[in-house]
């Protein structure tokens, strides 16, 4: 799994250095790092078909956030659009981790925007419950 990542990081190398316009990078990716991304896609989706990882594992739920974010890209109509879904999709995933309620944080921020926007230290997962 991790030289198929590096090989992907390396053609995203590749792109960036060769100064290629946004359409141009596309196509790349999509003739060098395509195939590579599918072939990793097989590999998750047979670590557990195979039973090869536990679901609960910290393994099964790396895979489970990589394969579930794969198919919310695909819905992405705009570079902008995948950013922001990239960032909701990490707050996610750190309430997640941290054991906070996601749509609980993300309700809080939108409640707090100011001071949210004022000290935004104290607005991260593990600790906005602390705030008054």
């Amino acid at each position: 799994m991790l030289e198929m990542l590096g090989e992907v990081y390396r053609y995203d190398a590749e792109a960036r250095e060769g100064g290629l316009t946004a359409e141009e990078r596309l196509r790349f990716h999509q003739e060098h790092s395509g195939p590579v991304m599918e072939k990793l896609h097989g590999w998750l989706e047979a670590q557990f078909a195979g039973r090869k990882t536990e679901p609960n594992s910290s393994l099964g739920k790396a895979i489970t956030y990589l394969v579930l974010h794969r198919k919310n890209a695909l819905f992405y109509r705009t570079l902008h659009g995948a950013e922001v879904g990239d960032l909701f999709m990490t707050l996610i995933h750190t309430c997640q981790l941290c054991g906070a309620n996601s749509f609980d944080y993300l309700t809080e921020l939108q409640r707090h925007a100011q001071e949210l926007a004022a000290n935004p230290a104290v607005w991260m997962p593990w600790n906005y419950r602390e705030n008054p």
